[in-house]
């Protein structure tokens, strides 16, 4: 009971929700969990400016960190996820020195602090970053170092998870990359890219690897192709999270007294627990959803799915995690509670070993969500909120 929980909560004090939570609360205060989100799709702008001249890089359409931002923007909210990869090809292009990496991940988990992030998994594909002759050691060297160097200074708990690429052929070398990196800041495998024409079930080496190494797996599964795709990651692939599974909502089906009915696929996963990773701002941009109020996130939710909200690519996107929460809390009547709630789901879902899991939910996030429920009960028995909530 929240009442034990929090022995200074009265639930007939009116707690504010959705827009009214907006209003009342500064998000970043919020203690925030992070599971799907793309080094390579989050570095600052100023930063893509400064390692291009130092990898020699000609191809930025701008040298104004403003003006680029706004071209990433641009470029990204194009409606489908073909278009919305393209700008990685910049990113990508100055992430070629251990310096350049080092400073990237580094700079994650200062931005990740900023936020109010406490722990955070971030993941990128290694064989894109050998231009300059860096190994994938060595590019998981600068990293590490950086995302390490990060948590020494903010506190911010990290795990990186190795990407493969639908189109290549090399998934299996990426596998075992990861789980030789397992003991050294690596926490899973992921298959990433477009999922069109790319089924997973074209790596099934690289995943009977992670799984004889009894390692984790997450796939993207769900974004650009159907039902079909998500059956595939876990039936086939035997994935333990999904990045963002939009189209699962494909697979259920709006009774007339408004409740939804689920199909085999979609029973399966709730029953099982299996996370959805689901990112608003990026699915709007890719064309997985047509405005966020069509997102099927709150559905899911609602409906008792293992769900956590993400950024995918904070630079491509506009975004930042707070700005995700927000839009979720505003566009669909979130409460403290739900906030709370979809925190705990992410720590839960998180490849982080059962003991830190623990440790971030009862020494971190509930303690944290006390004292903002105990500030918010004040504030409502002062009457500040009216009939709110």
């Amino acid at each position: 009971m929240i009442e034990q929980r929090y022995p200074g909560y009265r639930p007939q004090a009116a707690l504010p929700a959705g827009p009214e939570l907006v209003a009342a609360l500064d998000f970043r205060r919020l203690p925030k969990v992070l599971l799907h989100e793309h080094l390579d799709g989050g570095v600052r702008p100023q930063t893509v400016i400064d390692l291009s001249k130092e990898v020699g890089y000609q191809g930025l359409p701008t040298e104004d960190a403003g003006e680029l931002a706004q071209w990433f923007h641009r470029g990204a909210q194009r409606g489908n996820l073909v278009e919305y990869l393209e700008g990685f090809a910049h990113t990508i292009a100055v992430m070629q020195t251990k310096e350049g990496l080092e400073r990237v991940a580094y700079e994650y988990i200062e931005d990740m602090a900023r936020d109010g992030v406490i722990h955070t998994e971030v993941r990128f594909a290694p064989v894109f970053h050998h231009e300059k002759g860096l190994s994938d050691d060595e590019v998981l060297e600068a990293v590490t170092q950086g995302l390490e160097r990060g948590r020494r200074e903010y506190g911010v708990t990290w795990g990186l998870i190795i990407c493969a690429m639908r189109d290549r052929t090399d998934s299996l070398e990426a596998a075992e990359l990861a789980i030789r990196w397992r003991e050294k800041g690596v926490v899973g495998f992921d298959l990433a890219g477009g999922e069109y024409g790319h089924p997973p079930k074209r790596h099934l080496e690289a995943f009977q690897a992670i799984h004889r190494a009894n390692f984790r797996l997450t796939i993207h599964a769900g974004e650009a192709f159907g039902p079909e795709s998500i059956w595939q990651a876990l039936q086939y692939c035997g994935t333990h999270r999904l990045g963002h599974a939009t189209r699962l909502l494909e697979d259920m089906s709006l009774q007339e007294d408004g409740s939804w009915k689920l199909g085999k696929l979609a029973q399966y996963i709730i029953d099982r627990r299996i996370p959805l990773e689901m990112c608003l701002s990026s699915n709007l941009h890719t064309g997985a959803c047509s405005s966020i109020e069509g997102h099927p996130f709150p559905i899911f939710y609602q409906a008792g799915f293992r769900v956590c909200l993400n950024t995918d690519d904070r630079l491509m996107s506009d975004t930042e995690l707070s700005k995700e929460l927000t839009i979720a809390t505003e566009t669909f009547g979130l409460s403290l509670m739900d906030l709370e709630k979809l925190t705990v789901n992410a720590v839960k879902s998180s490849f982080a070993p059962y003991a830190e899991r623990v440790s971030l939910i009862h020494n971190r996030v509930l303690p944290a969500y006390a004292v903002l429920f105990a500030e918010l009960n004040l504030r409502a028995f002062s009457g500040e909120f009216g009939d709110a909530g």
